[in-house]
């Protein structure tokens, strides 16, 4: 069937009603292609978002041309995002997509502007720029040549792997400016990908598309976050993970461990209670409530990556910049522990980080 005969007004049951707030919308669309995806077509004002000024990310500027992401990725820190739309930061976010579709006529003007400082911009540390929706409405060739051709340089984070499409527009844009590229990439069970992030391309997928940009000639980075403790962070998942990301031909790594933001954390802690209940209670303990894993976790988690980094030659990468298999037993659908574990997971041992 035609995208442009599966149409939604926004005065349907389909568009929610906190959409209201998009006074700017066009018009909301389903499609069998997508099933279970609204996409709610907008009229956006402008495309660069300035980065706050007390934030320790390494740049000043993001563009994000969808709002929602179908990667469905469980712990996706961006969740709370929707609820600004009146939308849940569960299912919702998964299925109720914003799409700027003027994205790349708005930057253009915004980037030719005589107070345009031409700084680095940002592409996929919200939602990802390449999720499925990137297909169908091909938004990324217009924002690439319109940075490209004013003298400002970019990076772009991202899972998708219709990311390759666009690497002739990259390779010639890093004529001009500096481009970075970066995937992201943080197991290679693909078992355990499939349920965590249901929507994204398998690691597999990942991985030759980081061997792509090596053969382009483009640097790649791998972002390996989130680290879930007991599901990816054993010795043996993390040494599979940077010899993989290694033998593709990635020229650094950053890894980190999971961070639960209010949004994700709430969607995350349901899903780890379907799929992994036993370690519903040690993560309580973990995170205690907050954002972050406990300061022992994290740097017992530091020496562990480096040393499997160390082990493949991968260098750390910048963080976001400079793109920038858990084992399991199939018998009692548990993660396996790695050899120095406890026999059961505690957070209050403090000793084993």
């Amino acid at each position: 069937m035609r995208w442009d005969g599966q149409l939604v007004t926004a005065e349907s049951p389909a568009a929610l009603p906190g959409l209201a707030k998009l006074s700017n919308l066009v018009r909301s669309v389903q499609t069998p292609e997508f099933a279970g995806i609204t996409f709610h077509e907008v009229l956006a004002k402008s495309a660069l978002s300035r980065v706050p000024s007390q934030s320790a990310m390494p740049f000043a500027w993001t563009i994000n041309p969808y709002r929602g992401c179908s990667h469905a990725c469980a712990y996706c820190f961006a969740r709370n995002t929707h609820s600004y739309l009146g939308l849940d930061t569960g299912l919702d976010f998964d299925s109720q997509l914003v799409v700027k579709i003027n994205a790349g006529e708005v930057l253009r003007r915004e980037l030719a502007k005589p107070s345009w400082k031409h700084e680095h911009v940002a592409m996929g540390t919200n939602t990802d720029p390449y999720q499925r929706a990137e297909g169908r409405y091909k938004l990324m060739p217009e924002i690439i040549k319109a940075l490209a051709e004013s003298g400002t340089p970019f990076s772009i984070l991202t899972k998708g792997t219709l990311l390759a499409r666009d690497l002739p527009l990259l390779h010639e844009a890093a004529r001009d400016v500096d481009v970075g590229m970066g995937i992201s990439l943080a197991m290679t069970d693909a078992g355990l990908a499939h349920r965590v992030e249901p929507g994204t391309p398998t690691p597999r997928a990942r991985l030759d598309l980081i061997a792509k940009l090596s053969d382009a000639g483009l640097p790649c980075s791998v972002m390996a976050m989130p680290i879930l403790p007991w599901l990816t962070d054993s010795e043996e998942a993390l040494d599979d993970l940077c010899a993989s990301v290694a033998a593709a031909g990635a020229t650094s790594m950053t890894a980190g461990a999971l961070h639960l933001r209010p949004g994700a954390r709430e969607w995350y802690m349901q899903w780890l209670a379907r799929e992994y209940p036993q370690l519903v209670g040690s993560y309580r303990r973990l995170y205690d409530g907050g954002t972050y894993a406990s300061k022992d976790y994290r740097r017992w988690l530091a020496a562990r990556v480096g040393a499997a980094k160390r082990r493949h030659g991968l260098q750390s990468g910048a963080r976001l910049r400079d793109v920038t298999t858990p084992q399991t037993d199939a018998s009692a659908g548990r993660p396996s522990r790695g050899p120095n574990a406890p026999a059961e997971p505690d957070v209050g041992q403090a000793t084993l980080f």
